[in-house]
């Protein structure tokens, strides 16, 4: 039976890949035989990522110290690809920050520095490894968006995060439109709540175990891998009339 997700040969780029998702997206593009490249900004994190995935699943994972919101070293970060591996075929726009706090709190710095990061640093990426992709008339793009990019939230004010990850969902449709003519496909993810090492106490607690009962018909939150078969659907050949698509991967959060 052929493998539809076989990713073999392939090279896949996933930004924010020091923790969390990033990393669990990385280890499964890694365990149907893409090489892989990883960026963020704590080198020592990736090294040890790298270092992992090579062990494990045998491919090659490079490193590279990257910080999304400086263009040069989103530059850097393509040239290091190329000259490593030759090419890019899958881009994840991971990377991302979250303001917590009512809008009517929120400073101009918080406000522009999630847009730095969650729009701009996710836009920035996309052009610039979107260029080698153009050249080779191929790639998949996924963007990390949220749920918070569809919907409101009554939980915790963060209006910025929800301003800047309605500007990727839109992003994401744009570049579909643009750049579907040189055969690249360009989707993204809008994950509810996810356990990760950082959210794991948090969403544990009575407060969030109550609302998730209330707010998310499976009544529980994302655990481990359950965003990652979403991701090897996009970036695989399962995907290829898949384009400018925004796919919710929350339990069902955004349907009520």
């Amino acid at each position: 039976m052929k493998n539809y997700f076989d990713l073999s040969g392939r090279v896949a780029v996933v930004t924010g890949a020091s923790t969390g998702l990033g990393l669990q997206m990385a280890k499964a593009f890694a365990s149907q035989g893409a090489n892989v490249v990883l960026l963020a900004r704590r080198l020592n994190l990736l090294e040890e990522n790298a270092k992992m995935l090579h062990d494990e699943f045998g491919i090659d994972a490079l490193p590279v110290a990257c910080d999304i919101t400086d263009t040069e070293k989103v530059k850097a970060a393509v040239k290091a690809t190329i000259d490593h591996f030759g090419r890019v075929d899958i881009l994840v726009n991971n990377a991302g920050t979250g303001a917590v706090a009512p809008a009517e709190e929120i400073t101009d710095d918080q406000f522009k520095h999630e847009m730095s990061i969650d729009l701009f640093g996710t836009f920035v990426c996309a052009r610039e490894f979107g260029k080698e992709m153009i050249k080779a008339g191929y790639g998949r793009i996924i963007n990390i968006a949220s749920m918070y990019g569809l919907v409101g939230n009554m939980i915790a004010g963060s209006s910025p995060y929800h301003a800047a990850k309605g500007g990727v969902v839109n992003l994401t449709r744009a570049l579909a439109a643009e750049w579907g003519k040189y055969g690249i496909t360009v989707n993204s993810i809008c994950p509810g709540y996810f356990y990760t090492d950082l959210t794991t106490a948090t969403l544990d607690s009575d407060y969030f175990q109550a609302l998730a009962k209330q707010n998310i018909p499976l009544g529980r939150y994302g655990r481990s891998g359950e965003l990652d078969t979403c991701a090897l659907f996009l970036a695989s050949p399962a995907s290829t009339y898949v384009n400018g698509q925004n796919i919710a991967v929350d339990g069902g959060y955004t349907c009520i």
